[in-house]
């Protein structure tokens, strides 16, 4: 770890983090959260919010997957999606679903205002995010897609949408305006 620069869990915990936190609601898989924390840890991003019944630390899967990660980044749970979604407005967060929606942004073209936390919110592998969870969002975020199928799973997506969320939050804090 020394030779890679790598922090330390408690090194990334004490980092400076991008203004963007996850949200899981009703994730299935125990494997696809620990992946996201994972990501999350990967991109230092501020928190994993955990809603409903998606699994949650300490849990072998998702330590499975999350490689530690689960130790290195701050995360809540929630009973409800409205729950998190009052805490994050309360925070002062624009919060977008990811889903394929009508009126849907394309992630590339969302508008990312300088000092302003985002959090995204990402749904069951099934289902997608709840159409109740979506109407208290300030919108939707979609990942466009060229082939055959247009969805993705949950940690792909998670993975793509963290990656373009940092990567322009990067480049405002490099060129600022």
């Amino acid at each position: 770890m020394d030779e890679l620069g790598r922090k330390t869990a408690e090194e990334a915990k004490q980092a400076a983090k991008h203004p963007i936190i996850v949200v899981l609601e009703n994730i299935r898989s125990a494997y696809n959260v620990g992946s996201v924390f994972r990501t999350a840890d990967a991109f230092l991003i501020e928190a994993v919010y955990i809603i409903g019944y998606s699994a949650r630390p300490p849990h072998k899967e998702i330590r499975k997957t999350a490689l530690g990660a689960e130790e290195s980044v701050s995360w809540k749970h929630f009973l409800t999606a409205r729950e998190a979604i009052e805490e994050l407005r309360a925070m002062g967060y624009k919060i977008y679903g990811v889903e394929q929606a009508v009126n849907s942004i394309y992630l590339q073209d969302v508008e990312m205002p300088e000092g302003q936390p985002l959090a995204v919110v990402f749904g069951n592998e099934v289902n997608g995010v709840e159409s109740s969870t979506l109407s208290l969002c300030d919108g939707c975020l979609e990942i466009p897609q060229f082939g055959m199928k247009h969805s993705l799973n949950i940690a792909t997506a998670a993975g793509v949408v963290l990656w373009e969320l940092v990567r322009r939050h990067a480049l405002q804090k490099s060129n600022p305006a």
